[in-house]
């Protein structure tokens, strides 16, 4: 966690409100960093900060914001100006509404923080809202400026406390329905939808935090462990799917479930449509060895 909040005000629904700070959920975790080298002499190249025109050497500390409102015209802004645009959420985080929790969709998610008690005072009211908020199972809806932007944000419990996700505007979100328009909208087989079901039931488990370990990461620490002991690694053999094969999708299917497919095809060999594969493998089966039966009885 930060060693300061990043934001403090109050939180308040409606008459109730509360002392609080923001800190950031992300830490730094020691990620690999790499420099640009001149490969020519192996130095690391530095970055120059210096005037567009002049090309004069400037240091950061000594530059100011401007507003381009004509091609190469530049307003000069002071921070005397940025306070001067404070709106309510740059000091108290009002609820807006509540949503139900599924509503809102996890393509609005951004970044996420921490929401605490700011000192002792006003802690009694922090849990009465968290234990309501959590009682009720929605998320409070908000607002919040953040890095002198209005962020809109959910806010929800998190084990004793609160968590707050700024949360993407509309406009930020990519309209996906080119994308989407181009996938059939075919009804597939229920037999077929019914064994992937299977499929996710096994497969289904309880999530651990290793589950997101970047394994890149790990094979790309190897590498430079190897590479600085003078050594390699050899990589995986792992070929990528033929994206033009045609597989028997039942076959496939049956077999991630550990079952022996009614098809003698081999994996990758060209089949049929998978509905015309589903309805001469399942029903024709069946009536068969029910037939069979009431014949052993009578004998």
């Amino acid at each position: 966690m930060a060693d300061r909040p990043i934001w403090r005000g109050h939180l308040r629904l409606a008459l109730v409100s509360c002392p609080v700070a923001l800190y950031t959920a992300r830490r730094e975790r020691g990620d690999l960093r790499f420099h640009l080298i001149n490969p020519k002499t192996g130095h690391r190249i530095r970055m120059v900060t210096q005037d567009a025109e002049t090309d004069e050497e400037l240091s950061r500390r000594d530059l100011v914001k401007g507003y381009e409102f004509k091609k190469d015209h530049y307003l000069i802004l002071t921070d005397e100006d940025f306070d001067s645009a404070k709106v309510e959420s740059s000091t108290v985080m009002t609820v807006e509404k509540f949503v139900e929790a599924q509503s809102l969709d996890p393509i609005y998610y951004d970044s996420s923080y921490f929401l605490v008690p700011d000192g002792e005072a006003g802690q009694d009211v922090y849990i009465v809202l968290r234990d309501a908020i959590a009682s009720t199972r929605r998320v409070a809806l908000s607002r919040v400026v953040i890095a002198r932007r209005e962020r809109t944000i959910a806010l929800m419990p998190m084990q004793n406390g609160m968590v707050v996700h700024t949360l993407y505007e509309e406009r930020d979100i990519a309209d996906p329905k080119p994308l989407f328009d181009a996938i059939p909208t075919v009804k597939p087989d229920p037999e077929l939808v019914k064994l992937a079901v299977q499929l996710v039931d096994r497969q289904t488990g309880r999530y651990e935090p290793a589950d997101m370990e970047d394994r890149y990461e790990t094979k790309l620490r190897a590498v430079i462990e190897a590479k600085l002991k003078g050594q390699g690694i050899v990589p995986d053999s792992g070929e990528a799917p033929d994206r033009g094969n045609v597989i028997d999708l039942m076959a496939a299917l049956k077999r991630s479930l550990g079952e022996t497919p009614a098809s003698g095809r081999t994996p990758g060999e060209a089949a049929p449509p998978a509905r015309g594969a589903a309805k001469r493998a399942a029903p024709k089966s069946a009536p068969r060895a029910n037939a069979r039966k009431p014949a052993r009885k009578r004998a």
